[in-house]
């Protein structure tokens, strides 16, 4: 099999940060290479450099045999290699066709031939099994479509090296399926692939070999057939990695919180949940599943007391909650972390010191006729950074300075530290690289063995299946499955994460 791409020897250093060091790296002809590593362990920055969005210090790049340097995107397209970003790089506002054209309009002198465009799309389309409609714009697309768009706009510009950073992050299963397919489809006439995720289950489900990256360098290249999920963890982390899991038994105690024909606004004004009923009980976990944007998010909000209700009841230990705002939720034992740990987990500019005291820094022990009590916070914060393992320069210094794994450790921390009776936590380990969703998950276990009634939200069917007890999915702000079952069916529940209307929705037994 020949080699479409050779990276040798890539070096580059942020300032005083080596990035990555010596760097190695093999594409061959017709094979879906994945690219696995911890958070700042090199991935994005080394396909950074082959896509041209950065200069390394020193090393070489070969495209097809030929030693070439890609100065900006346009070289690296000019040598048929093109990315799907992580965040997709769409305008709304335009048409599927007028998305993919941009900047490679087909003319005819000061003319453009749009028919020609659909033409040449409708053609891309058919070849590599990507359907899409033309004339419809952009924000009117699920995710998955907007996806479809982005690789056909790829294999317009006549690309056969596909690098595709976190594709999976934000599709259903089925979504995931036919993706997978796509990719299948691709090598089979000789294109290549880089899939960079964190899930091990995809990377043994869908690749070749495996390059593995840890601090900027490379720990070693696998077959993947030849390999599995515990080796590939350990390279990443250096270190055997052991996830807990729900038995799936129904161990629960009392209904911590019951929701009742509840109802509430989006952003924009819009019904965004709608009659939702759900109890959640003492030592129990229930996941929710669903895409983003299907009232997950706004039922966290409407619980921790962050957005108001339109209609419905919540009892908080047979006690209705009339008015729901944060202080409310926390004087009756609810904890919280946002999906956003930057904008609303924490204050960044603010130290950990701060930070770990933010819900209860007006009450004792940190606080004392309205004065702080500092050597009593101090040792609370040094108490969390410790049995947490919170690493950070000091205590003293802002969050800011803190790895998105760290940060979030900090967060669930101070929630935890309160014993709260119920944990809303939504998207506990996106972003985060397995040593740090080891630990997220593990905490989370064990604070529903202690009795909290958690509910948890996650695009990550995956982490919801692992954790979860009870399993609820969301679509268009209703809930539209629900299963307490030992064995949860995933095909069931990737249907119904995609509208597919399901005939099972089994009730918990009083």
């Amino acid at each position: 099999m020949k080699d479409s791409l050779v990276l040798k020897n890539i070096t580059k250093r942020f300032a005083d940060v080596l990035a990555l060091e010596s760097v190695c790296f093999t594409l061959r002809r017709g094979e879906i290479h994945a690219l696995l590593g911890e958070n700042g362990a090199g991935k994005t920055t080394l396909m950074n450099i082959l896509y041209g969005l950065v200069r390394p210090d020193s090393g070489e790049i070969s495209v097809r045999g030929e030693n070439c340097w890609m100065h900006s995107p346009l070289d690296a397209l000019a040598q048929g290699i093109g990315m799907v970003h992580q965040h997709f790089m769409l305008v709304p506002t335009m048409t599927v066709a007028e998305n993919i054209i941009l900047g490679q309009e087909p003319t005819k002198g000061p003319y453009l031939l749009y028919n020609e465009a659909e033409r040449l799309i409708e053609q891309v389309s058919e070849e590599f099994g990507l359907e899409v409609q033309p004339n419809r714009q952009v924000w009117q697309l699920s995710v998955g479509e907007q996806q479809r768009i982005e690789i056909i706009k790829i294999l317009y510009r006549n690309a056969d090296i596909l690098i595709l950073d976190e594709p999976t992050a934000v599709l259903t299963p089925p979504e995931v399926i036919s993706l997978f397919k796509t990719l299948k489809s691709l090598t089979d006439i000789g294109k290549s692939v880089v899939f960079i995720t964190h899930k091990l289950s995809e990377v043994m489900a869908i690749s070749d070999r495996v390059t593995v990256l840890r601090k900027g360098r490379v720990q070693g290249t696998v077959i993947s057939c030849e390999s599995n999920e515990k080796e590939l963890a350990h390279l990443m982390v250096g270190r055997d990695v052991v996830f807990s899991t729900s038995s799936h038994e129904n161990m629960s105690g009392d209904i911590v919180a019951s929701i009742q024909q509840l109802s509430a606004n989006g952003d924009h004004g819009k019904l965004a949940l709608a009659d939702i009923d759900l109890d959640l009980r003492a030592g129990e976990i229930v996941g929710v599943a669903g895409v983003d944007g299907n009232g997950q998010g706004e039922l966290a909000q409407v619980l921790a007391g962050l957005r108001k209700k339109l209609s419905g009841n919540i009892y908080i230990k047979e006690q209705e909650i009339v008015d729901t705002n944060p202080a409310t939720q926390i004087s009756h034992g609810v904890a919280y972390v946002p999906s956003d740990r930057k904008a609303l987990g924490v204050a960044l500019d603010l130290s950990l010191l701060t930070n770990s005291v933010l819900k209860n820094h007006n009450i004792e022990p940190y606080s004392r006729r309205g004065i702080l009590q500092h050597s009593t916070i101090r040792k609370f914060t040094e108490g969390l950074v410790n049995d947490y393992d919170i690493r950070c320069p000091s205590v003293e210094g802002s969050v800011h300075t803190l790895s998105g794994g760290n940060l979030q450790k900090l967060i669930l921390a101070r929630e935890i530290s309160s014993a709260p009776s119920l944990l809303i936590v939504e998207q506990p380990t996106r972003g985060l690289d397995v040593g740090a969703t080891e630990t997220i998950r593990n905490l989370l276990l064990e604070q529903r063995d202690q009795g909290a009634a958690i509910l948890l939200i996650s695009t990550d069917l995956d982490e919801v299946l692992t954790l979860s007890n009870r399993v609820v999915v969301m679509y268009e702000g209703s809930i539209v499955y629900e299963s307490s079952s030992k064995v949860f069916n995933r095909d069931e529940i990737g249907l119904a994460m995609a509208g597919f209307k399901t005939t099972h929705k089994e009730q918990v037994v009083e």
